[in-house]
């Protein structure tokens, strides 16, 4: 097994993560020699970042919300604000693209001291249109509220997305979004949250189908005592039509807060010539963030070969006053050592191998604690490794 522990050299944290604008002429078209994009597969974005135009018109958007929960549509000038932080700020340009191009953005409202009694699903399917499509979504927990939310996301698309992630003081929030496209679909989808004071974030990106998805996570905090779980499941394979899925996640957690925490893990399967993903976690503990508790870990099974995978852990501490840093990655295949054990009691080597890899995947699944869903992720695992 070949790891990884540590950081790869790269510029600083603080010189990556620039402010965002809402105009995209902000930020030059990339060219793939940028830090941002140089693992981005370009000529397979058809042209987001680019000059593309962007409609709203290749996803439907069905939103089925808890009792509690209300859901509005709204455009950006409507749009009151927020419960927490400041205005969305797109942090390159295919998330500005996608936020000037939107008209009609979806809100899901949790309010003050409000738990909700089920998961809400949003349900975004591609309608398989030549059309590339923008969409903005935002989830605004308000004081001490609590729900779960699941982002479905199914079908066919070209697709350029922002989430807005709101947890105010004392509130808790479930995201897993699910990433289940067609074999065909291109994706780039940045989620922001901003934590208020002792609130509290669980994200789940579970990235499965698809052509293309790079998803960019980023975490913020408003307040004191915010605290971050960030987890993430993917499993890319070789594509007949584009010769392997490229699922990119690249991490930001901001802590520029005293006395936040924040914990990583991601997990990810590679199978088959060309299939690529990459996970870059970039953390930056500013000099005003004493007190802080992070840790970010990722870990990837290649299973055969002509699979890759890029792991960059990235840590930038800018005060000595802090509980906790740390990060890790390792990439390597199947534990021969697992498998001789249950191939020495009498399992073959396809079922052993099967077994292995429901483990090493079971301990997140566990993790989001919706049985349907649970079995739905696993189910697409076990058709991925027949």
């Amino acid at each position: 097994m070949s790891a990884l522990a540590g950081a790869v050299e790269t510029a600083p944290v603080s010189d990556l993560h620039a402010v965002g604008s809402t105009d995209p002429a902000a930020f030059p078209v990339p060219g793939g020699r940028e830090e941002e994009w140089r693992f981005t597969p370009l000529r397979r974005l058809r042209g987001l970042h680019k000059d593309t135009e962007l409609t709203q018109s290749g996803v439907t958007v069905e939103v089925e919300a808890a009792p509690e929960v209300s859901v509005e549509k709204t455009d950006h000038a409507e749009r009151s604000r927020p419960s927490v932080g400041g205005p969305f700020l797109p942090p390159d340009r295919v998330s500005a693209r996608a936020f000037a191009a939107v008209t009609e953005a979806t809100v899901i409202t949790v309010p003050k001291e409000t738990t909700a009694s089920a998961p809400t699903y949003v349900r975004v399917t591609g309608t398989g249109s030549d059309t590339a499509t923008a969409g903005h979504l935002i989830i605004d927990v308000q004081p001490y509220g609590r729900a779960t939310v699941i982002i479905d996301q199914r079908g066919s698309v070209t697709y350029a997305d922002n989430v807005e992630l709101r947890v105010a003081d004392g509130g808790d929030l479930t995201v897993v979004a699910l990433a289940d496209w067609a074999a065909d679909t291109v994706q780039v989808a940045h989620h922001e949250a901003t934590l208020g004071r002792d609130a509290h974030l669980t994200h789940f990106a579970v990235t499965l189908g698809g052509s293309l998805v790079r998803l960019s996570p980023t975490v913020r905090y408003a307040g004191r005592g915010g605290d971050a779980e960030l987890y993430g499941i993917c499993f890319a394979t070789a594509s007949p039509s584009t010769g392997g899925q490229h699922l990119e996640h690249r991490l930001f957690i901001d802590h520029d807060t005293p006395n936040c925490k924040s914990r990583v893990l991601y997990k990810g399967a590679l199978r088959g010539d060309g299939a690529h993903t990459v996970w870059i976690g970039d953390v930056l503990i500013r000099p005003a963030a004493t007190g802080t508790d992070t840790y970010e870990y990722n870990r990837n099974l290649v299973l055969t070969e002509g699979a890759h995978a890029d792991s960059v852990p990235n840590l930038e501490i800018l005060t000595g006053e802090i509980v906790g840093a740390g990060h890790a990655s390792a990439n390597g295949r199947l534990d021969d050592e697992h498998l001789f054990y249950l191939m020495a009691r009498g399992i073959p080597f396809e079922e052993a191998r099967r077994l292995v890899i429901r483990g090493f995947f079971g301990e997140l699944i566990a993790k989001i604690g919706i049985p349907e869903l649970e079995e739905r992720i696993m189910s697409v695992i076990e058709v991925e490794l027949a």
